[in-house]
């Protein structure tokens, strides 16, 4: 027998999912040096981001029993030009359901969507130590590429953030190469049922 996956994939909704994504994410605001914000956001302001971020890229939420448990996002990884076939993501999931299999959904999707959307590299930061981070970016295939050494202060003390990209198409596979660049990147692809 097959398990069944958690929860209900779905797109975010701003409106509806801010207050409940503003709760999963406090705590890795203001009780852990994993996120570098000083103050948690409240709804409206994660309302806001929600609404900024989707212009460009995919958010996703996870949610059970009708309540979002984890959400998944990607925004654009620098503003030059050269870089718009690569994107950072961040992912935060609800202790309550933590180790059940939402990180790797979130993230299977939202990769799958980023290559329809015709993006080549995910990037993603990690605050040190981050042991969860560090297991669920290596088994979706990441690579460490990097370390800032105390680059930022929290919680008390200098925090060093590793750096993890993974290859969403394989050089030369869309086209790029010596004749020119790869395809424009497309706008935020939709889930498919």
């Amino acid at each position: 027998m097959v398990p069944q996956p958690i929860g209900t994939l779905r797109h975010v909704e701003p409106a509806r999912d801010a207050a409940a994504c503003a709760a999963i994410y406090a705590p890795y605001v203001d009780g852990s040096a994993i996120s570098f914000e000083e103050v948690a956001p409240g709804a409206a302001q994660l309302q806001a981001r929600m609404e900024a971020a989707v212009r460009t890229h995919p958010w996703l939420v996870l949610e059970a029993g009708g309540e979002a448990i984890a959400f998944a996002y990607a925004s654009a990884h620098r503003t030059r030009a050269a870089y718009r076939w690569a994107c950072e993501v961040g992912i935060y999931v609800d202790p309550a359901a933590q180790r059940a299999g939402a990180g790797r959904r979130l993230y299977g999707a939202l990769f799958a969507l980023l290559r329809r959307q015709g993006l080549r590299v995910v990037c993603a930061g990690i605050t040190l130590p981050n042991d969860a981070s560090v297991g669920l970016h290596r088994a979706m295939g990441f690579e460490q590429y990097g370390t800032q050494r105390a680059i930022g202060w929290k919680a008390g003390a200098w925090r060093d953030v590793s750096w993890w990209q993974l290859a969403l198409v394989a050089d030369g596979a869309d086209g790029g190469g010596a004749d020119g660049p790869p395809p424009e990147p497309l706008g935020p692809q939709r889930l498919r049922d």
